[in-house]
């Protein structure tokens, strides 16, 4: 017998507001994630270089907008030649609110669909441990993992971003074991 997603909307709720404050916790108390970035050292000459000079957007150098260019020899040097990086260029105006807004939606998009996921497959009255066993680990799943792509690729410093997603799996499988419908021990 499924257990229905309706069923399911107080752990979704839930996890979605815990999660958001562990995500804050991970960022601005715990600190584990200063040294995934670093000070340029002529931060103001940089920055006033690239001031007025790039629109927000993410850039990426060297470029290689065409295959054709990818075969020059010009190409080619600033490869063997170096340095190879991302810039992200965001706008001055940047709205906490709403980007916290966005971080909390989604936190419970997440887990409404691992709460989907998980009534397919566990009846109402499950035990706990089961529970928590099976959407800790489709937590896990997605928000230890969801970076490596990009860390592969860009070189990303991202072990902070994988113990945050283990702390994360951990904690939905917390709130849905105990909040959900009709489990015991």
């Amino acid at each position: 017998m499924e257990t229905s997603l309706a069923s399911l909307w107080l752990p979704i709720l839930i996890s979605g507001i815990v999660l958001f404050f562990a995500s804050w916790l991970a960022w601005m108390v715990i600190g584990h994630h200063k040294a995934d970035w670093k000070t340029l050292p002529n931060e103001d000459q940089v920055t006033a270089m690239i001031r007025g000079a790039l629109q927000p957007g993410q850039y990426m150098f060297p470029n290689c907008p065409t295959p054709e260019e990818y075969k020059s020899e010009a190409f080619k040097e600033k490869m063997k030649t170096g340095p190879h990086g991302l810039l992200y260029v965001w706008s001055p105006n940047i709205n906490m609110g709403f980007n916290m807004l966005l971080t909390w939606l989604l936190f419970t998009a997440i887990s409404l669909v691992i709460a989907y996921l998980a009534g397919m497959v566990i009846a109402p009255g499950a035990a706990r441990g089961f529970v928590f066993r099976f959407v800790a680990t489709a937590a896990i799943l997605v928000y230890a993992t969801s970076g490596l792509l990009n860390a592969i690729w860009f070189r990303r410093k991202i072990i902070g971003d994988v113990i945050d997603g283990i702390a994360y799996g951990l904690i939905t499988g917390a709130i849905f074991a105990f909040l959900w419908p009709g489990s015991g021990a």
